[in-house]
């Protein structure tokens, strides 16, 4: 039997379930999903642990969650957003995990369905001031 063809949604919606996942291990420990402003008013280390093994390392605008077999790198969206994505998450995320994504760590195949869902509107940027898009329908591609 056949197993349907992977998207750059399943991608997308994967990539942003992991995201969350993580945020919700950061708000039990810390009280907050966006521990950026902990870590700007020196309440908390840049890097530590959450809970059971699994890391946090902040960075910038953004955090990379490390799990016991896979990690997950994001930034914050204005609003203290966790819906947003670009292009180079989405293939270090396909490319930590080839035997799923294998089509997404061809980073011109990736660039190509990107802008395509663009012009399709599926995604579309978070807002004017983020570097970050989003899906403007999920589940509905």
């Amino acid at each position: 039997m056949n197993r349907p063809e992977i998207t750059l949604e399943d991608l997308i919606t994967d990539f942003l379930s992991k995201v969350d996942i993580g945020t919700k291990l950061l708000e039990e420990k810390f009280g907050t999903r966006n521990i950026l402003r902990l870590w700007g008013s020196k309440q908390i280390e840049r890097c530590g642990e959450i809970k059971n093994g699994v890391q946090y390392e902040l960075h910038g605008i953004g955090c990379f969650i490390i799990f016991a077999t896979e990690s997950v790198n994001f930034d914050y969206g204005s609003g203290d957003r966790i819906d947003g994505f670009d292009i180079w998450r989405l293939y270090s995320y396909a490319t930590d995990r080839p035997l799923r994504y294998k089509k997404y760590c061809d980073k011109q195949t990736l660039e190509k369905e990107f802008r395509e869902y663009l012009l399709s509107k599926k995604i579309e940027k978070m807002s004017p001031v983020d570097n970050l898009y989003v899906l403007t329908s999920p589940n509905q591609t």
